[in-house]
């Protein structure tokens, strides 16, 4: 299995430090909303990592953190006057419901910031200890970036072309200025009842020091893999290696991985362009958590992927596609081309998580089997799937229509009897946000439960 190692900026053969066992941290959501397709997009591809780990035939220990305390889970819980452990579950079980209705496996550990404060405290302490970190007039701590020689070798900084010297307070910040950043952030009213005491006074930690602390309890103090998405690259994991290794003196992680952004429609995900979606807003519209993951780990992890809804449709026919040949396969022995496309789809996903082509290998196996015969090829097409996690099996039950969509078949059967397609493409368009799939032919309009 190869990996892209951003800390190296190359492809490298990739397997566990000790053992069989993978330890893997992954850079969960910021329970401050509902995560948004973009977040999902870094999520399928852990997913897809966790999923390749596996099936080599490794054991994988994944921690997701919960960002529960920062500066806008702080806003947003006291802007709605409520406590902030109230105003971050109702996100905490919309990202954990999101999650099942993308497939997506569980992690061993979510940890949540707010129940690891201590053991934040005590790395901050241990980095003042050191002389790495430092208490500024207002009783915030502030870590040095001088005083750590190899900070910038993830992101690769040039600290001469660099703004330098500032401090960071705010838990995102500028990524042109390479600053002392805050480990713990003194109390200010705007915080209202949000606090911890500490050695420094009343505060809370900084969103830097939430990942160091809670990956290095569960994982140890050098661990297998890191990945996020591409923002995340710096400053904030440039931040957790600092933390991590002048507290420690060892490597912090031995390989990082980031996937690329996403773009809707070719632009960058905006409420203001309107095409800004939450998971919700997609199934709203009537497509399922399986059409939706197709569409999100059907392009390559370090390539920008584009969302858009024509993107939707092809899945759902390829599905559609996959589904009728994956019906009539049967168990046994598979036959000979069978294994060959698993043969290729297995260097494809050890070759970097290239999905494109494994996906290429998965329509190769069915265009054969459906012009050969699926017999002898359920257990390949399962094999795949324990990578892509798309794939049905089973027979569909036919599902009985209810009476408001046969109402609205009925008003659509009339429309193009008077060729009026508008109303036909609208209904047919209703009818496919309540889950159901309109199909045109001669013999007229067939409807089925969406894939």
């Amino acid at each position: 299995m190869k990996v892209y190692n951003s800390l190296t900026r190359r492809e490298e053969d990739f397997a566990p430090i000790e053992n069989n066992l993978v330890r893997m941290y992954t850079c969960g959501p910021t329970v401050y909303n509902f995560a948004h397709i973009g977040n999902f997009r870094a999520y399928t591809f852990e997913d897809i990592l966790r999923r390749v780990i596996e099936f080599n035939g490794w054991q994988v220990k994944q921690v997701m953190n919960l960002t529960d305390v920062d500066d806008k889970t702080i806003r947003g819980a006291n802007s709605s006057n409520i406590p902030l452990r109230d105003y971050t579950k109702t996100y905490k079980d919309a990202f954990f419901a999101d999650l099942a209705t993308l497939n997506i496996e569980k992690a061993e550990v979510y940890p949540a910031a707010t129940d690891h404060i201590a053991e934040m405290i005590a790395l901050v302490s241990t980095l003042v200890e050191k002389g790495v970190a430092y208490k500024s007039e207002d009783g915030s701590v502030y870590f040095n970036v001088r005083k750590f020689p190899s900070y910038g070798k993830l992101a690769h900084i040039d600290f001469d072309n660099q703004r330098t010297g500032s401090r960071c307070a705010a838990d995102e910040y500028d990524k042109e200025n390479v600053g002392d950043f805050a480990l713990w952030k003194a109390w200010e009213e705007s915080d209202g009842p949000v606090w911890w005491d500490s050695p420094w006074g009343r505060g809370r930690p900084g969103w830097h020091i939430e990942c160091s602390a809670m990956s290095m309890k569960y994982l140890g103090e050098t661990f297998d893999l890191h990945t996020g998405g591409i923002d995340n690259l710096f400053p904030h994991h440039e931040n957790e290696i600092a933390q991590a290794e002048a507290a420690t003196g060892k490597e912090f992680v031995k390989t990082w991985m980031h996937c690329a952004h996403l773009k809707v429609n070719g632009e960058k995900m905006s409420k203001s362009l309107g095409n800004f979606f939450t998971l919700r807003d997609l199934l709203d519209k009537g497509w399922s958590g399986r059409e939706i993951r197709y569409v999100l780990i059907n392009a390559h992890y370090r390539a920008g992927l584009n969302f858009a809804f024509t993107a939707l449709e092809d899945a759902r026919k390829s599905l559609s596609r996959i589904d009728a040949c994956v019906e009539k396969a049967t168990d046994g022995e598979a036959p000979a081309w069978a294994l060959k496309h698993l043969d290729d789809f297995t260097n494809a996903v050890n070759d970097d998580l290239n999905i494109p082509k494994a996906f290429a290998s998965l329509f190769e196996l069915v265009r054969e089997a459906n012009s050969k015969g699926a017999e002898g090829t359920l257990g390949v097409f399962k094999r795949m799937d324990e990578v892509l996690g798309v794939i049905f099996f089973g027979k569909k039950e036919k599902a009985e229509i209810p009476a408001e969509i046969v109402e609205m078949l009925e008003k659509r059967a009339e429309a193009r009897k008077a060729k009026d397609w508008a109303l036909s493409d609208k209904l047919r368009d209703d009818i496919a946000a309540l889950g159901w799939l309109v199909k045109d032919s001669k013999e007229g309009q067939t409807c089925t439960p969406k894939a």
